[in-house]
Parts: C-alpha cells; structure tokens; sequence
C-alpha cells in the first residue's frame, strides 16, 4: 500500500487519543493519529514520526500521523493500513489461488468480518485482519490492551468453520525483521483464551511481517505464530 505525500517531525505529547502534538520544521502542529490505541511504548518524548500530508485544503488538521520510530525500527501504526495491505496481498500473493474474489467488509452472524474470500476451487474464507505494533526484540504480541470486540470476531469465526466455512485471523506486524507472534496473556487473558479455542475448532491462525517505509507498507513474509505458552516482552 502506499501513501502520498509524506513528512517527518517529532513528537511532543498526545492530549486524547485522536491528535498528537507534532514538532514539524520549527512549529508546534496538531495533527490527526491514525490509531486510538494506546501506543504508549511508541508515541514517547521527542520520537521521530511520519506525518502524511492531507490532500484536503479545507481539513481542521492538515497532517496524520501514520509512522514512528522505535530507534532504527520504523513502525506503521496507522490501524487502517494492516486492511489495506492485506487487500492487496489477498489478490496479488497467490496465497489463495490466481484469481481469489476479496470482498471487504462482509456480515456473517452478528459480527462484521474484515474479508470474505471466494477462491476457484470452490473455498469460501472469513478473514479478521489485526495489526501489530507492540515488539520487542523481535518478539511480537496481540492486543496491547484489551479487546472484547477483537475476543468476540474470533469466536464467531469458529462458529462459521462449523457451519462449513474456513476462517483465518492475520496478525499483521507493522514492521520488519520480527521473528514470533504471540497472544498477550497478561494484558487480554481472555482474548489469548478465545484466540487458542477457537484454534482447536479450526480457525486458522497466521502472522505476518511487512516491509514498511516512510510511505509504504507491504507484507512480506510469515512469521511463526506461537499459541502455546506465554512470552513477556
């Protein structure tokens, strides 16, 4: 997926969830955050981020903030692009035959799944996409705070594998070099519960790593996802 235009600043503090104080070329500029997450270990003092540059004159906020460095580590934390990339891995990959139709956004039961895939040979696939941006040393963890919503669309997707259908979840790392992915028992126990359950019934689990730039980020390559055990980061 890419972005357009593209800026760099720091960052100076995040008085709610939905703007951030940004220091771009000498100003002190409100700008939108793509992400209502904490993203607390991220967003800290005088961190370098990416802002992309809205194309809307008339917009309150002529910045989103999409990216952030970690050190050398760049992080997409925009929670719309793990979608969009998926999206476009879905058709492009090969991952689900040549010609897969992937539809966006598609009700089944009393949840609204992320992707409903139709395949060639006749599969039919409900997909929940989840970006990841909570790391350390390589090691990746899902949520990082809790998420009844995120705990009830895995335990739906069983439901549809019972009644004939295939159901994945994608963890999508929002950045490089990652090595493995977890569920976080210590801060969502009872999604980490859902999550390996709804396993046992057939729900596939998967987790990948993206390239990402300052203006792109696409994925790249699975990683193991480890359901068994825990990991503290």
């Amino acid at each position: 997926m890419q972005y357009g235009k593209t800026v760099t600043g720091r960052f100076l503090s995040r008085p709610n969830r939905f703007i951030a104080h940004v220091e771009i070329d000498g100003a002190d500029t409100v700008c939108h955050v793509k992400n209502t997450g904490r993203c607390m270990e991220l967003l800290t003092p005088n961190a370098k981020v990416v802002l992309e540059v809205s194309p809307n004159p008339a917009r309150k906020t002529a910045f989103d903030l999409i990216a952030v460095y970690k050190g050398d580590k760049l992080i997409n934390m925009d929670s719309q692009s793990p979608n969009k990339a998926f999206g476009e891995w879905a058709l492009a990959s090969g991952f689900f035959g040549a010609h897969p139709t992937v539809a966006a956004e598609r009700t089944y039961g009393n949840s609204r799944f992320d992707f409903y895939i139709e395949t060639e040979d006749g599969r039919r696939i409900f997909v929940e996409v989840k970006g990841v941006t909570l790391e350390h040393q390589g090691l990746l963890r899902f949520p990082d705070a809790p998420t009844a919503r995120g705990a009830k669309h895995v335990k739906e997707l069983a439901e549809a594998v019972r009644e004939g259908y295939e159901a994945m979840v994608f963890f999508v790392a929002q950045m490089e070099d990652c090595r493995l992915f977890f569920p976080n028992d210590e801060t969502d126990p009872a999604f980490a519960a859902t999550l390996r359950e709804s396993a046992k019934q057939g729900v596939q689990v998967y987790c990948v790593n993206c390239l990402v730039t300052e203006d792109t980020m696409n994925i790249f390559e699975f990683i193991p996802a480890i359901l068994e055990g825990e990991s503290r980061l």
